[in-house]
């Protein structure tokens, strides 16, 4: 194969085939002729010197080859628009910028002073994205972000990826400031719990998943939850408001929505922990400095708390 070649527009005619699957949606979509399409997927097959989609009754179907191909353009086009957005900042005075993954579960004040500490002693921007680790490792297996800040849970099964561990996290239950005020000096009763509204987060996140496991023990209905969510915003706003919500949170979340006010911690200690937070990153021949530099102000930040 000729790599010099290969152009832009192969690699994007490969990531519209991934994602619209047809000659005719792609030409319907980005407003190119379908001939012209048609001609394109023939100089595409042609510098690879094989076919990468069969021919059926029901359209195209990607060969073993058209697999990686597209899988291999959309990384390209990726790290393309990744390489733009550095030369933008390196022009606007900057030293470089990174695309950080960061789960809800990690407090706003660690983040905020990672965040101005790497501008100020690095001159290095950042962007921000915020999700589950599942989907925000995803996103950097498939090369949309630099890093996640996230649970190493989710590494599993994706060999290109590595983490190191930055804190861990104790749970707590959290609620109206007048429902800790009631609970104090009682003991944890399961089966009143469950008869109590709870807000949680997915059953299929480690926090969501372990409740339903205490509720299953101590042979209570898992709740339903009124709400399911991540946002510390809406927690504390309908917790604030609700004296029979309870919701559990990380610690460190906790003391960020209890210092909000009208919401309290209950008196009782959970006998488990969450998966750590981490760092996770792709596999690279040569790190990048700005993601090095980054991971040094997180260890800084995470050893000692009284610096953020």
């Amino acid at each position: 194969m000729s790599w010099s070649k290969l152009k832009v527009r192969h690699l994007e005619f490969l990531r519209d085939m991934e994602r619209f699957g047809s000659l005719t949606q792609i030409a319907r979509n980005t407003g190119v002729s379908q001939p012209a399409v048609t001609k394109t997927l023939a100089e595409v097959e042609a510098l690879f010197e094989a076919p990468l989609f069969h021919r059926t009754g029901r359209g195209l179907k990607p060969t073993e080859m058209g697999e990686l191909a597209m899988a291999k353009a959309r990384h390209f086009l990726l790290e393309l628009d990744h390489w733009g957005a550095e030369m933008e900042a390196l022009r606007q005075g900057h030293k470089g910028r990174l695309k950080v993954g960061v789960v809800p579960y990690v407090p706003a004040s660690l983040l905020t002073q990672a965040i101005i500490e790497l501008l100020h002693r690095h001159n290095i921007v950042i962007s921000i994205s915020q999700a589950t680790t599942d989907v925000l490792v995803q996103a950097l297996a498939d090369h949309r972000l630099d890093c996640v800040v996230g649970r190493a849970w989710a590494v599993a099964g994706h060999h290109q990826l590595w983490h190191e561990v930055l804190y861990h996290q104790q749970p707590v239950l959290i609620a109206h400031q007048n429902l800790v005020r009631r609970m104090q000096g009682r003991e944890l009763d399961w089966r009143k719990l469950g008869a109590m509204q709870w807000m949680l987060p997915s059953w299929s996140t480690p926090v969501g998943a372990k409740m339903a496991d205490l509720f299953i023990r101590a042979q209570v209905p898992v709740p339903v939850p009124i709400v399911e969510t991540y946002s510390v915003d809406v927690m504390h706003g309908v917790l604030s408001r609700n004296e029979n919500v309870v919701a559990p949170v990380p610690e460190d979340i906790a003391q960020e929505i209890t210092r909000r006010g009208g919401v309290g911690i209950l008196p009782w200690s959970m006998d488990w922990e969450l998966p750590p937070i981490s760092l996770i990153r792709r596999v690279r021949d040569t790190p990048l400095d700005a993601e090095e530099k980054f991971l040094e102000i997180l260890k800084e930040l995470c050893v000692d708390p009284i610096a953020r």
